[in-house]
């Protein structure tokens, strides 16, 4: 760790991008125990997100010092690591810049990694070129207990041979923006979709906020996702199902719950769990699991010093997320399967 700070233990934040996703992080951070993290800068060319960001500091005692760019936060030297959660299209251009900066920053990069699968490949090369830097991509779903109960489940053959996966993602409609697991390879998406009117505001939005996607796995896994982002009134915002061939599991967030039923001695036999984690000192708007994930980013941190950190979501699990949308998005243009293939090459 560089600077008094850092070498005392207190490992030193910088944001980059304090809308309401880079201030829910402030507010993560706040709740880590005393003594282990701080944020110490903010960037951001939105003056309303800077000042919302040094009210929040204020209120948790940290001397803030604020940036209109990135690239002032990189050469502050007051991080040692650094969170990305400015707009998607700008996270290429501020991973390189992270990688090409002669101090290291470790990083927490918001999903997704990039919007490209060229751009993703070329942080992952970056990357490579600084194997100093610990690089987490917020996937921060799997940190829910509940989801990361299924996901234990499902791992422990529980349920048998996995044969299908399902997610439905029905959610309200989202904020109008500030201007500016199956354990194999994805074979092949076919999607469906149209543009409904889905923000606040109820404008057409110039992303798809309505779809079915089916995709394929080498192993013979299907998996289905079912989004919708203007669906009032749902009970469960998401809807995991996981079928093997002796069972099925499946997490219903945000009710907390995680059923299973099994196939025992010729009868069905159902279990209802509502998992916790007493880690969790806050909630917020994940339901605990960003607080979650700043633990697990935090200990790969701390074990980089000893040369041994790995990330809980690495780039590649970035990149595969990215590539999966993107052949998605090519099965409705051209109304057909897409190979993963197709798109990461």
């Amino acid at each position: 760790m560089g600077g008094e700070e850092g070498e005392m233990g207190v490992i030193r934040y910088g944001i980059v991008g304090v809308g309401m996703m880079g201030r829910e992080h402030m507010v993560n951070i706040s709740h880590i125990p005393a003594g282990k993290a701080m944020v110490a800068a903010v960037a951001d060319p939105h003056p309303p997100s800077l000042h919302a960001a040094l009210d929040l500091a204020d209120s948790f005692g940290w001397p803030l010092k604020v940036f209109s760019g990135h690239k002032g936060l990189l050469d502050s030297g007051l991080c040692d690591v650094v969170v990305v959660s400015s707009p998607n299209m700008t996270h290429f251009g501020i991973l390189m810049d992270v990688f090409r900066h002669p101090r290291p920053h470790h990083v927490l990069v918001e999903k997704p990694l990039c919007t490209t699968v060229d751009h993703c490949k070329q942080v992952m090369a970056a990357a490579e070129g600084r194997p100093e830097i610990v690089v987490h991509v917020g996937l921060e779903y799997r940190f829910m207990p509940p989801v990361a109960k299924l996901l234990e489940i499902a791992a422990s053959r529980e349920l048998g041979s996995i044969k299908m996966v399902a997610i439905r993602e029905h959610r309200f409609p989202f904020l109008v923006k500030v201007p500016t697991q199956s354990g194999s390879w994805p074979r092949a998406p076919l999607a469906s979709t149209t543009r409904t009117k889905s923000t606040t505001a109820r404008q057409v939005p110039d992303i798809i906020d309505n779809a079915f996607v089916i995709v394929e796995f080498e192993n013979g896994v299907r998996g289905m996702l079912d989004l919708c982002m203007f669906a009032e009134g749902s009970k469960n915002e998401q809807e995991i199902s996981v079928v093997g061939d002796t069972g099925k599991g499946e997490a219903l967030v945000p009710e907390g719950i995680v059923r299973m039923g099994t196939r025992q001695g010729g009868r069905n036999c159902v279990q209802t769990m509502k998992p916790t984690d007493d880690r969790i000192r806050y909630e917020g708007l994940h339901h605990g699991s960003s607080y979650l994930e700043h633990l697990a980013f935090l200990a790969a941190v701390k074990a980089a010093a000893g040369g041994g950190a790995v990330p809980t979501v690495d780039l590649r699990a970035g990149l595969l997320s990215v590539a999966v949308g993107v052949a998605g998005q090519l099965s409705i243009e051209l109304g057909r399967f897409v190979s993963i293939e197709e798109v990461l090459e």
